[in-house]
């Protein structure tokens, strides 16, 4: 199955070393949606989507890639890096991949050290993050697809 994942890591390249565990024994695309704005989603089977969360939500940019790019009917999942694990981060664009009629194969969260906003006064949290279990865990996550 051709997997592509969509992403967005800006700041401390948290979900990028994320994405870069699970490249490492897997034959998946990175595409990260700041540089390449041409690539062809029709020809992937599995899209993922890769972010970290910024005031609890993705990416803007990565959401607007996603809402023009993302073609419709197609496997769909989520990984996301952040400072504080909550629910509902992902709503945006569980939104737009159900208005697109994706399947969602599921979601991965982890820490990310995390210095956004108010947190830089205190010299960030989820500081070491992600872990190298956080890690292994996103690949596990990944292969259960």
């Amino acid at each position: 199955m051709k997997t592509a994942i969509i992403y967005y890591s800006n700041h401390h390249g948290n979900t990028k070393k994320v994405l870069d565990a699970i490249k490492a024994g897997n034959d998946v695309e990175l595409i990260d949606v700041t540089t390449d704005k041409n690539a062809d989603l029709a020809a992937f089977d599995r899209i993922g989507i890769a972010s970290g969360i910024y005031y609890s939500s993705i990416a803007k940019p990565l959401a607007a890639y996603a809402r023009e790019k993302l073609p419709e009917e197609k496997e769909v999942f989520f990984i996301g890096t952040c400072g504080s694990k909550r629910k509902g981060y992902f709503n945006e664009i569980r939104s737009i991949t159900d208005e697109k009629k994706c399947r969602y194969l599921g979601e991965f969260l982890c820490q990310g050290f995390d210095t956004f906003g108010p947190f830089k006064l205190v010299g960030g949290i989820a500081k070491g993050h992600p872990t190298a279990d956080e890690l292994s865990d996103a690949v596990k996550f990944y292969e259960s697809l």
